[in-house]
C-alpha cells in the first residue's frame, strides 16, 4: 500500500460514522434519504442500529450480489481498482462510468473505455487519494448487510428508482438492485423522477429533475 494511498472505507465504518452522528444530534431517530452507495451505507446503518432510523429512503442502493450478473460486477468493480492503481484516476473512473452507465446483463467482455471519451485525464498525475475508489477498495459493489435484520427493524424503508434507469432486468445497475432489493425487502418500490442522478440541477453536469424529485421526496416523507 501506497503512504499517499487513501485507504479502503467499508459501508460497516460508513454504517458508525452515521450511527455517532444520529447521537451527536441527540434528536432521537431521524429520518434519512440516501442514493447509490450511501444507499447502501444506510442500510447497513438500520441493520446495525435499528433505532437510529425511523424512515430510511434508499435511492438505488447498487448491491451487485443481488444481481444475476452480480458475480461479473464484482470483478468489473475489481478491476477498474486495479486501473486506479495502476494508471490514475482517468482509467479507474472510465471504467467506473461505463460500468455505471451500462443497461441489461454485464458479461465481463465489455469494452475497456478510453478516459478521454468522458472527459477524464489521460496521463496519470501519481495521486492515489481518490474517495470514491477509497469505497470500491473497501467492497462499495460487493457488499450487502443482513437482510434479515433490516426487515426485522422497525425502520421504515422505502427503496426508490429512477424512472429513467430502466427496468429490472433491462436498466442500469443501481436501478437494478434497486428493484432487487425492494424484493428481497418485501416492499414494492417507489419510482422518482429521473435517473440515478434525478437530484441534480447540473451542479456537476448532471441534470436531473430535482423539483420533480423533491415534490415526490415530499410525499414518501409525508406518508412516514
Amino acid at each position: 500500500t501506497r503512504d499517499d494511498e487513501t485507504p479502503a472505507v467499508t459501508p460497516e465504518q460508513h454504517a458508525e460514522d452515521l450511527h455517532a452522528l444520529v447521537e451527536a444530534l441527540g434528536v432521537g431517530r431521524v429520518d434519512l434519504f440516501a442514493t447509490s452507495g450511501a444507499a447502501v451505507n444506510a442500510l447497513f446503518l438500520v441493520a446495525a442500529h435499528p433505532d437510529d432510523v425511523r424512515l430510511l429512503v434508499a435511492h438505488e442502493p447498487p448491491m451487485a450480489p443481488l444481481l444475476p450478473d452480480g458475480d461479473a460486477i464484482v470483478k468489473a468493480c475489481d478491476e477498474l481498482v486495479a486501473a486506479y492503481d495502476a494508471d490514475g484516476i482517468g482509467p479507474g473512473m472510465a471504467r467506473f462510468i461505463s460500468l455505471v452507465m451500462h443497461r441489461g446483463e454485464w458479461t465481463g467482455n465489455e469494452p475497456v473505455p478510453d478516459p478521454a471519451v468522458f472527459g477524464l485525464p489521460t496521463e496519470d498525475d501519481g495521486s492515489r487519494n481518490d474517495g470514491l475508489m477509497a469505497n470500491m477498495r473497501g467492497g462499495g459493489c460487493s457488499r450487502i448487510p443482513d437482510l434479515d435484520a433490516v426487515r426485522a427493524a422497525s425502520t421504515r424503508v422505502v427503496v426508490g428508482v429512477g424512472e429513467e434507469s430502466g427496468g429490472p432486468d433491462d436498466g442500469e445497475i443501481a436501478g437494478r438492485a434497486g428493484y432487487a432489493v425492494a424484493r428481497e425487502l418485501g416492499v414494492e418500490p417507489v419510482v422518482f423522477p429521473g435517473g440515478h442522478n434525478g437530484f441534480l440541477g447540473g451542479e456537476y453536469g448532471q441534470t436531473g429533475k430535482p423539483d420533480e424529485f423533491a415534490a415526490r421526496l415530499r410525499e414518501v416523507l409525508a406518508t412516514r
